[in-house]
């Protein structure tokens, strides 16, 4: 692994405070904010959390402050067109120090003035109107729901703090306050999940109206509870063949009451597609703040440690020496193939003829013609897309178009 940067040039403490300046480099990046505390560990859960402690969070929070302030003396004026703050659970963290860390921000880079802000929010930590209208003060202006299930007994079962209906009242609070523009997330394939029990949760879903649905199939991940428990016991989870039911059905019920699918996991209203994660599907570059949190800035990738006392070490230190990923032309070609065809857009042809040198359609003729006759692929407007059916399967796809 190479190393990354050098020593960070002292600030000039003559210029004017960066809030007040509004040139802002040309260039633009994804502002990403890992928060990593939860009431309790999900079973399903693979990020990295600890259970929340007030002095481990007030030492999070103090070097997670430097590390902005480093950041931006380091990148300059550059701007930021979305923030996000995931998690863990960052709906734990007090409406003071959420003030606190935006207005670092917006110092220390180039907020978009329209910037996109998400905080994602478990319900059981947010069952109070003022503390969402709070939020909007803030300039938080679109929220991740972490519903999961809307079946007490499926929540049960991935450990979840809160109730269905604890979830449907925190919805009801978000909008009560004013938020215009909330995304719920859902997994389907959980343990003992039935094809109809998952379509019924989507219909209830969408009668109260988010403006966007995440769902997203359950992976069981090596190090979580369900993972363990998967090697003592039959978890009984759905067959593959009821999954790519429930991942088709779901899809066709969700389009069917205005909810368009932009992504394999998302689907939102007209003008509701989450700007931020779509960045990430176009290969835009993203820092990424916090413990464990991965950023990307041109050809380079680096991940920050993951335990506190590294993450510090690492801030303090200035990242003097913090190892980075040198991304080859082949790491571009696999990730825009890989990350196009999650995307209802697809594959641009052109694009990968130009990073790659080379004709897809011509180096994976007889694949291509095989997905498009079964109904798996369409090749429209210079584009390979997948169809649902090809998105239940694009894993497998996406690893012989790489090859």
């Amino acid at each position: 692994m190479a190393r990354f940067f050098g020593e960070v040039p002292a600030p000039d403490r003559r210029q004017r405070p960066a809030a007040r300046q509004r040139i802002c480099e040309e260039k633009s990046v994804l502002l990403y904010v890992h928060v990593p505390f939860c009431r309790s560990k999900c079973r399903y859960c693979s990020f990295y959390s600890n259970v929340f402690e007030p002095s481990a969070y007030a030492w999070y929070l103090q070097t997670l402050q430097q590390e902005i302030r480093l950041w931006g003396q380091r990148l300059g004026r550059l701007q930021v067109d979305t923030v996000y703050f995931g998690g863990g659970t960052p709906s734990l963290m007090p409406l003071a120090d959420l003030d606190d860390v935006l207005s670092l921000v917006r110092e220390s880079f180039c907020l978009a003035e329209q910037a996109e802000i998400t905080l994602e929010a478990n319900p059981d930590s947010t069952q109070d109107v003022s503390w969402f209208r709070g939020l909007l003060s803030l300039g938080v202006n679109r929220l991740s729901l972490g519903v999961q299930s809307l079946a007490d007994e499926d929540l049960v079962r991935l450990g979840r703090p809160h109730s269905a209906r604890m979830a449907v009242e925190a919805y009801g609070l978000a909008r009560q306050a004013g938020f215009g523009n909330i995304s719920l997330d859902f997994i389907w394939g959980l343990p003992r999940q039935k094809l109809k029990q998952w379509l019924d949760q989507l219909k209830t879903a969408a009668k109260l109206g988010p403006e966007h649905l995440s769902c997203y199939g359950l992976s069981i991940e090596n190090g979580t509870e369900l993972h363990r428990m998967s090697q003592e016991v039959d978890l009984e989870l759905p067959s593959e063949q009821e999954q790519s039911k429930m991942f088709v059905y779901g899809a066709e019920l969700l389009e069917s009451k205005g909810y368009l699918q932009y992504e394999i996991s998302n689907f939102a209203r007209m003008g509701f597609q989450a700007v931020h994660n779509s960045g990430y599907w176009e290969g835009r570059d993203y820092l990424g703040l916090g413990p464990s949190a991965v950023s990307t800035l041109g050809r380079r990738r680096f991940t920050n440690p993951a335990f506190m006392d590294a993450y510090d070490a690492a801030v303090r230190g200035d990242f003097s020496g913090l190892d980075f990923e040198e991304l080859s032309d082949q790491d571009r070609v696999v990730e825009l193939v890989m990350l196009s065809l999650r995307t209802a857009r697809g594959l641009e042809l052109a694009r990968y003829r130009r990073l790659a040198g080379a004709d897809l359609m011509k180096r994976h003729e007889r694949l291509i013609q095989a997905l498009v006759q079964n109904g798996l692929a369409r090749i429209n407007r210079g584009r390979l897309r997948l169809t649902k059916e090809g998105m239940a399967v694009s894993n497998v796809i996406i690893a012989r178009l790489t090859e």
